[in-house]
């Protein structure tokens, strides 16, 4: 028997709407429970229009959900002010997005460096951290290039390495591959299970039933509710 885990994500009867009054109303959460649980490794599965990209914004603490609760890490989000979240997403979440997001006249270091100095740490501390995750990922030699001189495989490793700056407790990673060719993808998958073995927390947000598939635990999401919750490859013998 493992010791019981900490849940770092819990969502119960999320719902979201937009242009909430109107005409127009629109529900896109039905009512989403999820619980994720430290060193989960989970998917998050479902057609375009089904909800994940919302949810994504929700679990991510980017936007809050119109009814439920969100406790992350224990603290209930609906109920922290609009600065507490920014610092929940600069220190406690890491993101990992399809286009990178990274600042583009930056080097690769200082593109890594970035949510460190925000969060207040001294250059030395931050350079230093910055140098290892870059070596961790594989783009030690590249750290003083500016993006539009990296490949899309470089700058989703870049964008990895920032993700993980601030030894953040969750990792969220928003379709990481999705502008990738299928050789530098894996290279990007294999970073993400090696993140795993060390502990870290991992939601990916995809539309690819292979990537899910590599995954401890697979959550279908259809028309804004979760029609599945079920285990990856590692659970398929049980």
């Amino acid at each position: 028997m493992s010791k019981e885990r900490k849940t770092v994500i819990d969502l119960k009867g999320i719902i979201k709407r937009f242009y909430i009054g109107q005409p127009n109303e629109l529900q896109i959460l039905n009512g989403i429970d999820i619980k994720v649980n430290e060193g989960e490794f989970v998917a998050i599965v479902g057609e375009s229009g089904s909800g994940k990209s919302t949810l994504m914004n929700i679990i991510g603490a980017l936007d809050r959900p119109t009814e439920g609760t969100y406790m992350f890490n224990g603290q209930d989000i609906g109920k922290l002010s609009d600065k507490k979240l920014s610092l929940i997403r600069n220190k406690e979440i890491g993101f990992v997005f399809q286009n990178f997001n990274l600042i583009p006249r930056t080097s690769a270091l200082k593109n890594v460096e970035l949510p460190m100095m925000y969060a207040g740490k001294g250059r030395k501390e931050r350079t230093k951290r910055a140098n290892e995750l870059l070596e961790t990922v594989g783009m030690a030699d590249r750290s003083d290039h500016n993006p539009n001189e990296l490949s899309g495989g470089q700058k989703q490793r870049v964008a990895i390495a920032r993700a993980m700056a601030n030894d953040p407790s969750l990792i969220l990673a928003d379709e990481p591959t999705g502008a990738l060719d299928t050789k530098t993808g894996r290279i990007v998958m294999d970073i993400f299970h090696e993140l795993h073995k060390s502990g870290k927390t991992i939601v990916l947000i995809t539309h690819s039933p292979e990537l899910a598939k590599e995954t401890e635990r697979i959550i279908t999401i259809s028309d804004g509710c979760v029609v599945s919750d079920t285990g990856g490859d590692s659970h398929d013998a049980d």
